[in-house]
């Protein structure tokens, strides 16, 4: 893939300790994100995607190696900066969703708006074209308890894409979800990934999630197994 990747990893190590010794949750791993890819990390549970994913989000800092965000060296940073970076250039999609309960769908999507101060109509204009992105604009006053899971974790895109991110991180987005849900959901990710040229890197253990991915990264026991591009067999 031609250009500068939008997000890379290098050499990317995480050792914790424990009373117990040292586990190496993660060894040596390296990748790089484009704009307008979908990057599937693949393992099983266990294999140290959401310590990659963590790493690479600036949520948990490597034992040793760097994260790049283009030019900008995430892992260099201070914490105050590196919030900035969360708030203003990167968002995440949760497993569990991550909404906050007495918000309607519309008041969810606007959270991340809000901390980082955005004027008023510019964030109802976010909202709502956000919550059209995802199929939700006629859902924006329900609160989550009257949303199906698939429908949860479509606010939780809206969320994500609302405040117009670079790079995009989802941990296992479609864990909680049926076959047939999870599908739907990687679908429109993927769809929204390449029409809105952000650099997406999507956990998943799910082998049937592989054909909507751009490339895939094997994850064994913490260590990368590259297979490059995806093709279906």
């Amino acid at each position: 893939m031609s250009g500068s990747p939008a997000l890379t990893g290098r050499g990317l190590s995480r050792v914790f300790s424990t009373p117990s010794g040292d586990v190496h949750a993660l060894t040596e791993v390296s990748l790089e994100a484009h704009a307008g890819e979908l990057l599937v990390v693949r393992g099983p549970s266990g294999s140290g995607k959401t310590t990659l994913l963590n790493l690479l989000g600036g949520l948990d800092r490597p034992t040793s190696g760097t994260v790049w965000l283009g030019e900008s060296e995430l892992t260099a940073m201070s914490e105050a900066e590196q919030l900035d970076v969360r708030r203003r250039r990167l968002s995440y999609i949760f497993q569990s969703f991550g909404l906050i309960p007495v918000l309607s769908a519309a008041e969810n999507v606007e959270v991340p708006l809000r901390l980082v101060e955005t004027p008023g109509d510019e964030r109802e204009r976010r909202v709502a074209e956000a919550l059209e992105l995802v199929g939700l604009a006629a859902h924006a006053n329900q609160r989550p308890y009257e949303l199906s899971g698939g429908q949860q974790q479509r606010v939780g895109i809206a969320r994500a894409l609302a405040s117009a991110p670079e790079i995009l991180i989802a941990d296992e987005p479609t864990g909680q979800l049926d076959s047939a849900t999870a599908a739907t959901i990687m679908d429109l990710l993927a769809e929204l990934v390449h029409e809105r040229g952000l650099a997406a890197v999507v956990s998943t253990h799910d082998p049937l999630l592989m054909g909507r991915a751009d490339r895939v990264l094997e994850l064994h026991d913490g260590r990368a197994r590259p297979r490059g591009r995806h093709t279906a067999a």
